[in-house]
């Protein structure tokens, strides 16, 4: 699985589990000794648009979760 960290924002991350859309790719966290993406967030919460601002409700995803990535989708086990 490789892409670009700047096209993962027009992704959107579907839970495999129980089919949950959990929203888009906010940003990604990266080790930076290994350039290696180490897992991706995604806004949460009630009401995404006003938690914009704030990070309290996002969910963030270890890269081992991530099961497939495709053009416009990330499929992730949670």
């Amino acid at each position: 699985m490789q892409d670009k960290g700047m096209d993962f924002r027009k992704k959107e991350v579907i839970n495999i589990t129980d089919a949950t859309r959990l929203g888009y790719v906010q940003d990604v966290c990266a080790d930076l000794e290994t350039g290696k993406i180490t897992s991706i967030i995604v806004p949460g919460g009630p009401n995404k648009l006003l938690n914009f601002f704030s990070s309290s409700n996002d969910i963030i995803i270890e890269w081992n979760k991530i099961k497939s990535i495709g053009e416009d989708l990330i499929l992730v086990e949670l």
